[in-house]
């Protein structure tokens, strides 16, 4: 059963890796789904095509520079013959030469899609096992900052030109709503309403056209403000719920795994603009 899309492999290959343990979020800063395990210091990445190619290739050996965890991953169609994704016993040798793992998905009219690993990745050289401190600002703290800044999984991974929700974009929506209820506020009063601490920065550079400044140091929500809080209902609710868990949650219970969504970075102008582009 050929797919007509990637974002059809995603499901499958999340389900599968959350069986494992890991919690999986798809299209994080370029990289089709992301997973975080409890205990497991590298984070999973997952490049999914529909079929083995040199793009995806390349795009295993790019994520490579993030994790020594990286998988690419394939339909697995047993009706094409000869095509070169069928090759299979070449695809793993060339994929074991290079540290990637390979996974495939066989979907069926009639019964759950089948996930299996052909190979998995070499995994990190002997020198490189030790824990070591992640640098921030680097391309691997950015990838996690921006994984546990989302609240949930809102995005498929292999979407292409879709808005992505990201976790700037659930900021500015916690914005809206507080704004949507106070009428006009002050960034200070906005800040503490929608628990943002950086919400005078996303009202001053306003990216996505939402808020109005009706006064010095007021701000308003515009119809495209409101457009948008109807448009990501789902993702508010969500949001609402985490923020119920987390409240049922010990103070000292998280810290950890948030440690880096919640350090402080220097705002710029392009921050937004860099996570949508993702």
């Amino acid at each position: 059963m050929a797919v007509r899309h990637e974002t059809e492999l995603y499901a499958p290959i999340k389900a599968f890796f959350e069986s494992l343990g890991y919690e999986i979020k798809g299209e994080v800063r370029n990289c089709d789904l992301v997973g975080i395990k409890p205990g497991q210091q590298e984070p999973l990445i997952v490049e999914i095509k529909k079929t083995f190619n040199l793009s995806l290739v390349l795009q295993g050996m790019q994520r490579l520079k993030l994790t020594s965890n990286v998988y690419v991953a394939v339909e697995r169609n047993r009706a094409k013959k000869g095509a070169v994704n069928q090759r299979w016993n070449e695809l793993v040798a060339l994929c074991r030469q290079l540290g990637v793992g390979l996974l495939t998905v066989t979907l069926f009219k009639t019964k759950p899609p089948l996930v299996e690993i052909l190979c998995e990745p070499a995994g990190p050289n002997r020198d490189d096992r030790k824990t070591t401190a992640i640098r921030l600002g680097s391309r691997k703290e950015r990838l996690l900052r921006e994984f546990h800044a989302r609240s949930g999984d809102y995005n498929t991974g292999g979407s292409t030109r879709r808005k992505l929700v990201t976790a700037y974009r659930e900021k500015a929506l916690r914005v809206a709503a507080a704004l949507q209820v106070l009428g006009e506020a002050a960034p200070v009063q906005l800040a503490r309403s929608a628990a943002v601490s950086g919400a005078a920065a996303v009202l001053q550079h306003n990216y996505y056209g939402w808020f109005e400044r009706v006064a010095r140091g007021r701000y308003k929500l515009t119809p495209f403000g409101e457009a948008a809080l109807s448009e990501y209902a789902a993702v508010l609710q969500e949001q609402s719920n985490e923020t119920a868990a987390a409240k049922a949650v010990k103070p000292d219970e998280g810290d950890t795994l948030h440690r880096i969504a919640e350090t402080p970075v220097p705002y710029s102008s392009t921050a937004a603009a860099d996570t949508e582009n993702d």
